[in-house]
């Protein structure tokens, strides 16, 4: 009996009452219980018998899929009619076409929904939502494309005005016509013997010829004076735009003048200036003076010559600041001269007790002797007379000297008010007067001694101060009447100090600037070792035997020390000589011209040699101890790399210099050829400016809570 049958049997017990009565308690037990094992024991299902129970289940999932469908299109058609109802609400007032429009895009959308409503069920019960999760994690990892968004295209009914080269029909598309094959002949190689090239030339040359005979008179005419003028214009531009050096003087315009100053890093202020010279001929300068120029074989004028003789032949004030050894002697001497032959020789009987023309005030004694040797070379052959009036010498001489006349007196501030004071010299007709390296008088102590010697002077000279002042053209109108006094004050570096006394002193001076003020020259190579004070010795003895070329400069702080360093110097080989204020003034001359002439190849020096002294070709400045100020230091320098040579400076530094070593790096940095070493450049006291306060960062504070 099959499994189907004991269902039946039993159904068939349970449904029939009246065997329940006919039957005992224990045969109903039993019966049961046969039943129970007759269920445990398993049945084998023939494959026909499994055939049939897979059909049966499949037909029972395809009736279920099919009541769902059912389901769902019902519900899908009232959504769909719900819709259209409120469809054809809304568009009730629309026009026919745009409720055509609005129904065809509904049928549509109709048949891709109900296209997909029939694919559902082929797929089965659960592959529509396998499909749609197989497609998210390909667009997740796979980079699928993403659906765009609709855009509501505002221009649909405008007309576009662009267009595509595709749209012209100008084109033609024929291949014959668009690919020409080029058939190789004899002659010219083309069709018909006939060379596309030059037909095009004889075409341009055919309708150019055409447009001559057409051409009136007066349009040639105008044509060729329009082309010419145009050349013209050209050839004058190509013509302004040379160099100044390659113009006459009538050619030069403001932009030369502007570019000349430019070349020679020349910078004025102070009212209208005049134009910088070009050269010493096309100067106005007398003759016998440019003969002198020939003579000493100064070749062009250096960039202070070039602007500050210009300004002092036009009798204005005069500030001038430039770096050492870049002649500014002669730029002042130049023009006093020039005006000293305009006044009256000084007689020795008649005149002598008035006193000279001019005054020239330098720092030191070896600085005046050197203006007294560079005046007497431009002074003697004109007649002028120069005197010197410096400590160290006797006074008894040089009043005998200045009682004698002359037109120019050389001095110190400290010799020349003792001269005054004594009645050797009085000033009553002196109205030009000359401080050279003002500032480093003033560095030493000169100040007073300056202002004093400047109330010696007249005052009836005295320039008004105000802008008749800046106009040379009003001073020259004036000169009938009064002979104002001119001031010149040249100086390296423009401390308050100078800047204070040329406002009291000076009247709208013009002020000269030629290249970086208070630095030290670029063609000198600055090098800076940090050693301690024992080793300075042995690091002067390697750098001597290194087989440096003479003459060489050291310079220290102290007189006692000069001395010492000199003797050692000698001692191990070395000719060695000293200049300071501890000698006396034959000594210091002696040291001097031994070293100029070759019979010393040192020189140990103070700060007496470090300003305005001229010697040539000092292939090594070396600062055995560093300046006390930055200032001493360029001044020091500045004794090589002089008149357009290069030159070498050394410095040792030890702890006790930290004062400058802000100022040094700052120096170092600033110059194109030198090295700032990383000692220097890492050091605490390089970091900020002596004196400054420097306030804590917020991040290095410590809170304590």
């Amino acid at each position: 009996m099959t499994m189907w049958g004991k269902h039946l049997e039993h159904l068939h017990v349970i449904h029939h009452p009246i065997d329940l009565y006919q039957l005992s308690l224990e045969e109903m037990i039993a019966r049961r219980e046969t039943g129970k094992k007759a269920q445990e024991k398993p049945t084998f299902l023939t494959k026909e018998q499994r055939a049939m129970e897979a059909l049966k289940r499949r037909q029972q999932q395809v009736e279920e899929q099919k009541k769902k469908t059912e389901l769902r299109g019902a519900c899908f058609e009232e959504r769909q009619m719900r819709e259209k109802f409120l469809r054809e609400a809304h568009y009730s007032r629309e026009d026919e076409v745009e409720r055509e429009r609005r129904e065809r895009r509904e049928r549509r959308e109709k048949n891709q929904t109900e296209e997909e409503v029939v694919s559902l069920p082929a797929k089965g019960n659960n592959s529509w939502e396998q499909d749609k999760e197989v497609q998210a994690i390909k667009e997740r990892y796979l980079g699928g494309a993403k659906k765009r968004k609709k855009v509501r295209r505002l221009a649909d009914r405008k007309f576009v005005f662009d267009w595509d080269t595709g749209e012209d029909t100008a084109v033609d598309y024929n291949p014959l016509y668009t690919e020409k094959h080029q058939i190789q002949l004899l002659g010219r190689g083309h069709i018909g013997g006939i060379d596309i090239k030059w037909q095009k030339k004889e075409t341009g040359k055919f309708y150019q010829e055409m447009l001559e005979t057409r051409r009136t008179v007066e349009e040639k005419t105008q044509e060729a004076t329009r082309i010419k003028k145009q050349r013209d214009q050209e050839r004058q531009r190509a013509f302004d735009d040379r160099h100044w050096s390659k113009k006459s003087l009538e050619e030069m315009v403001e932009r030369d003048w502007r570019i000349l100053r430019e070349d020679f890093a020349i910078s004025t202020k102070g009212g209208k200036i005049p134009f910088p010279l070009r050269s010493w001929r096309e100067s106005t300068l007398p003759t016998s003076i440019l003969d002198i120029v020939d003579k000493l074989q100064y070749e062009e004028p250096t960039p202070i010559q070039r602007q500050a003789i210009p300004i002092g032949l036009q009798n204005r004030d005069i500030i001038g600041v430039a770096e050492t050894g870049s002649g500014k002697t002669a730029a002042f001497l130049i023009p006093l001269l020039v005006w000293i032959m305009g006044l009256p020789k000084i007689e020795r009987d008649a005149d002598a007790d008035k006193g000279p023309y001019a005054v020239i005030l330098a720092p030191t004694r070896e600085l005046a002797q050197q203006i007294e040797d560079e005046a007497a070379k431009f002074g003697r052959p004109l007649g002028v007379r120069t005197v010197s009036v410096i400590g160290g010498l006797s006074r008894e001489d040089q009043g005998f000297q200045l009682r004698l006349g002359c037109e120019i007196v050389i001095a110190t501030p400290g010799r020349l008010i003792d001269v005054l004071e004594n009645r050797y010299l009085v000033l009553s007709r002196c109205s030009y007067i000359v401080l050279d390296e003002a500032d480093r008088m003033i560095d030493m102590g000169f100040e007073p001694d300056v202002q004093k010697i400047l109330e010696h002077l007249p005052v009836s000279n005295v320039k008004p101060d105000s802008e008749d002042a800046e106009d040379p053209e009003k001073l020259l109108a004036y000169m009938g009447k009064d002979k104002f006094r001119q001031t010149v004050m040249f100086t390296a570096t423009m401390p308050p100090q100078v800047e204070r006394l040329a406002r009291n002193y000076l009247r709208r001076p013009a002020v000269v600037y030629i290249g970086s003020i208070g630095r030290p020259v670029e063609r000198v190579e600055q090098k800076v070792y940090l050693v301690k004070e024992q080793a300075k010795r042995k690091k002067l003895l390697e750098i001597l035997n290194a087989g440096i070329d003479p003459p060489i400069m050291i310079f220290v702080n102290q007189k006692k020390g000069a001395d010492v360093l000199a003797k050692s110097l000698e001692k191990m080989g070395f000719r060695a000589t000293t200049l300071h204020g501890g000698r006396n003034q034959e000594q210091r001359e002696f040291a001097l011209s031994s070293l100029k002439a070759g019979a010393k190849d040192i020189l140990v020096a103070t700060d007496v040699a470090g300003r305005g002294i001229d010697i040539k070709d000092v292939s090594l400045v070396l600062n055995y101890d560093m300046a006390k100020s930055i200032e001493g230091y360029t001044h020091r320098i500045g004794r090589t790399g002089r008149a357009g040579k290069t030159g070498v400076a050394i410095t040792f530094l030890t702890q006790e210099d930290s004062a400058v070593f802000y100022d040094l790096k700052q120096t170092l940095l600033a110059s194109p050829v030198s090295h700032c070493p990383p000692e220097l450049d890492k050091h605490p006291d390089a970091q900020h400016k002596p004196g400054t306060v420097l306030t804590k960062k917020r991040k290095e504070e410590t809170i304590f809570v």
